[in-house]
């Protein structure tokens, strides 16, 4: 069995939302949605910071979906648009979904979004991969682990542009692979663990 997963370090992300912008090409994510996203921890806005001046600090989450082993979001989809692949990944059938949205109220990440009218994009043209999906209107979207690419044995985007290289993707399942030495040795954590959604994204310092 494989279980794809990916490990961040915390101490390397210095908010630079590559992340965020090489998941949107390679995803053709519209204008006005992310499904990568970097937050400023402490605070309500991008790029904040904690404190006052000049003693401030500011620390880096990048989150998305956390492609959990028990996923909130599969046990209240009403048609199984929402599954987990041979892979481990969560994923959406997006023939299957009806917009109703109870996905995305019950993911304690805040994970998903919803296109709630025609899909904008800018340049007024899908780009990204040829293979992946072109989500219509009224339909929910989210990180798929670049399924096109992860398919075929190779990374995701967030983690192939990753500047600092504070990204490591690989099989849960092996014992032997990078990401699984180095959750054991950094003893790597998951985020809302008390929800018992056994994430697959793991982070650590």
């Amino acid at each position: 069995m494989t279980k794809l997963g990916i490990a961040i370090n915390l101490d390397r992300c210095i908010g630079c939302h590559t992340c965020a912008n090489a998941c949107k090409m390679q995803n053709n994510v519209p204008m006005g949605m992310l499904w990568n996203r970097v937050l400023t921890e402490g605070c309500d806005v991008v790029d904040g910071a904690l404190g006052e001046y000049p003693n401030l600090t500011r620390t880096y989450l990048p989150i998305a979906c956390q492609h959990c082993e028990n996923p909130a979001c599969l046990k209240v989809c009403p048609t199984g648009a929402t599954y987990k692949d041979e892979m481990g990944r969560v994923e959406i059938d997006y023939d299957k979904c009806i917009g109703c949205r109870m996905c995305m109220a019950a993911c304690p990440y805040n994970a998903r979004v919803f296109n709630w009218e025609e899909p904008r994009r800018d340049p007024d043209f899908n780009y990204g991969d040829k293979d992946v999906p072109v989500r219509p209107k009224g339909v929910a979207e989210k990180c798929t682990m670049c399924k096109e690419r992860t398919d075929l044995g190779k990374e995701p985007m967030c983690v192939v542009c990753c500047p600092t290289k504070a990204r490591t993707f690989g099989d849960l399942d092996d014992p032997e692979s990078e990401i699984s030495k180095l959750i054991r040795e950094k003893k790597a954590g998951v985020l809302l663990e008390e929800q018992g959604t056994r994430p697959q994204v793991h982070y650590f310092n």
